[in-house]
């Protein structure tokens, strides 16, 4: 829902609404002046206070991310004020990420449920699903691992670009697999999904896969003490990685070349350990992804080039 002309001023001075009946657009507007005179952090799945208030009641009145702008003239209920402005205050006073309020998210256009247990989907690799890992997938892959799922959205949108292929959720984390499963129900994937509790591949001896993709705990010591307050919402083990962010890493550089077939690819986010990544093996090939919306720190090796270079994550 795009931003429109602007209306008539609906705040009082400390946000208290001054009109008896509010259209969408107004009610937009408080939460973009509520959002823009506080100090809270935007990045799970917006990057303004408009999107946030656009997220937050787009949830109360049930209406897609596409929904036409023509929407914003609609009259509010009594009740839909209420609770979006509940919505709105509670995201500045408790500094909750909008996802956590409305108990959903989106990726790759489909709807996920999330909560504390899990990190919120706002992974960059959203974009190669929608591209099926083309040029790089030479073929439709037959079975796909998605480590270190949270609550399975890159693992399940994988499961819809590719509906012949099995796809394996796998995380250290039996809470963040409660939501996982949740999410296999709603999608109705449970013919071909699975969800498995697993340290990186310790339950998955003997298993091997076309694709692995994965986005692990990847932030450094240093930026997780400074993170904005949101993220010390989400679960820490989804986020620490050590020192420099690469612990995790390391280790499924070494080990994941016995779990691909010989075509099989490794995709991996990393996001700013990137730097660390290539100063630790400035002799690997990494691939890294360039995304049209400027994001990255998205990694790519095959199994053949994980076999080449062995001795250096030994």
């Amino acid at each position: 829902m795009t931003k429109n002309t602007k209306s008539p001023h609906v705040l009082g001075p400390d946000h208290s609404l001054t009109v008896a009946q509010l259209s969408v657009r107004e009610m937009l507007e408080l939460g973009e002046s509520m959002f823009s005179s506080s100090d809270i952090y935007f990045g799970h799945g917006t990057d303004s206070a408009w999107d946030e208030a656009v997220c937050l009641l787009s949830f109360v009145l049930g209406l897609p991310p596409n929904v036409d702008k023509s929407v914003l003239d609609n009259k509010l209920t009594d009740s839909q004020v209420i609770e979006v402005t509940s919505l709105f205050q509670k995201r500045v006073n408790e500094r909750l990420p909008a996802p956590y309020l409305t108990g959903q998210a989106w990726f790759c256009g489909l709807p996920f449920t999330v909560d504390s247990r899990v990190l919120i989907p706002r992974s960059p690799i959203a974009q190669l699903i929608m591209r099926f890992f083309e040029p790089w997938l030479s073929h439709d892959p037959t079975r796909i691992l998605d480590l270190c799922t949270g609550g399975g959205c890159i693992g399940i949108s994988c499961a819809y670009g590719f509906p012949d292929a099995e796809v394996v959720l796998s995380d250290i984390s039996s809470e963040a697999l409660e939501v996982a499963e949740i999410n296999i129900k709603e999608h109705q994937l449970d013919n071909r999904v699975c969800a498995v509790q697993s340290d990186l591949f310790s339950a998955l001896s003997g298993q091997r896969f076309d694709l692995i993709v994965s986005n692990p705990p990847y932030v450094d010591a240093d930026d997780l003490s400074h993170m904005p307050e949101e993220f010390h919402h989400e679960p820490k083990i989804a986020l620490a990685s050590g020192f420099d962010g690469l612990d995790f890493t390391r280790r499924l550089l070494k080990e994941a070349s016995s779990y691909l077939l010989d075509k099989g690819l490794l995709i991996v986010e990393v996001g700013n350990s990137s730097v660390a990544l290539e100063d630790a093996f400035p002799t690997v090939p990494f691939l890294w992804f360039e995304f049209e919306e400027g994001d990255g720190g998205v990694f790519m090796l095959t199994r053949e080039q994980l076999v080449e270079h062995a001795e250096l994550f030994a």
